[in-house]
């Protein structure tokens, strides 16, 4: 899936496949088009339509907004299909209405308002390609910082959630795991309740842990799911003590030696016959494959942390340093942007 200018009719296709239109002008403009959805989502637009169909007027009154720059939003949000218009009034789209409303089960609100977070880390881009050195994001953010993160974090994971629960490979009889820099828990909690005799611990840095903890409780799960503040780089994970340790979008934070560091202390709490499950997005296997977004996440991890997404080849060679024996990999979304790399610890 890609973010880019798109035809809207069969003219402007055809010139768009003449090569004679300078894409990069409208491109260009992608930060107001994405500034349009958050600031509609921050002001409440979204949810003050989440009724009947009505005016710019109702809106902007409902908002406590100026009646013509909101009509002007509006307008926007249309022609990108968030809202359709019709007779003087404006309705939520069914997309919009299924993932921004805050009630949406499937709610992905916190996340876009984690997008000015998230943007304030962008804007050190040019200077990363300058001089290369990375942001600290984790050890610079302020307590609302967190906060924002964490519940964008929750929000994200969403999407994920369930379907992480059913492709998880998870030992039979197991009864506990590790969840590495797991923050909101929700990962847990997901395959927690598909597998029934199964507990959790939810390891992760005490800032991301205070944040979270409200995230978790809210999921009634605390006799099975619990938290435990600390740093899995510095303590002790124990041995043989899980059956089951899985790290989600973390390794893309840590250079190779920090992984393979990560990878041997995760295969020492392992019991045998237990799975170590890394679960991230992949690094393209050559400029220009592997889909836009995975060399838009390679650069942008590689901006705000330690390193950049990595292959499944790399995921493996730590598990195998580490003593353990990989596994078939495991796409989560069509095209293996998002996969599991599993490896297992075999013998006593």
């Amino acid at each position: 899936m890609r973010v880019g200018l798109m035809a809207e009719n069969p003219l402007e296709s055809a010139l768009l496949a003449t090569g004679l239109v300078p894409v990069a002008i409208f491109e260009a403009y992608g930060p107001a088009y994405a500034r349009a959805i958050t600031t509609a989502t921050r002001l409440g637009i979204f949810e003050a339509l989440s009724g009947d169909p009505r005016s710019a007027r109702a809106v902007a009154e409902t908002c406590h907004t100026n009646q013509r720059a909101t009509e002007k939003l509006l307008n926007l949000l249309a022609t990108m299909k968030y809202v359709r218009y019709r007779g003087g009034t404006y309705a939520l789209a069914r997309n919009a209405r299924r993932w921004l409303l805050a009630d949406a089960s499937g709610s992905i609100r916190d996340f876009i308002l984690m997008k000015d977070l998230e943007w304030s880390w962008i804007d050190h881009l040019e200077s990363f390609v300058q001089d290369g050195r990375p942001l600290d994001v984790h050890g610079t953010m302020s307590t609302e910082d967190w906060a924002a993160y964490q519940r964008g974090m929750r929000a994200q994971a969403n999407l994920f959630g369930p379907l992480l629960a059913r492709r998880v490979p998870v030992p039979a009889g197991a009864s506990q795991m590790l969840d590495i820099g797991g923050s909101h828990g929700y990962f847990s909690v997901a395959i927690c309740r598909r597998h029934p005799g199964l507990n959790a611990t939810v390891l992760d840095l005490p800032p991301a842990v205070e944040q979270a903890a409200p995230l978790l409780a809210r999921e009634g799960m605390g006799d099975r799911v619990v938290h435990r503040a600390g740093d899995a780089l510095a303590d002790d994970l124990g041995e043989a003590a899980f059956d089951l340790v899985l790290v989600v979008s973390l390794v893309h934070h840590f250079d190779d030696a920090t992984n393979r560091l990560l990878a041997r202390k995760a295969a020492r709490a392992l019991r045998p016959g237990g799975y170590f499950v890394i679960g991230d997005a992949l690094r393209p296997a050559a400029p220009g494959r592997g889909g836009q977004q995975a060399a838009l996440f390679d650069l942008y991890f590689a901006l705000t942390s330690e390193s950049g997404l990595w292959t499944f080849d790399e995921m493996r060679s730590w598990q195998v340093d580490a003593g353990l024996v990989p596994r078939k990999s495991i796409s989560l979304v069509p095209g293996g942007g998002f996969a599991l790399q599993v490896a297992e610890r075999v013998g006593s």
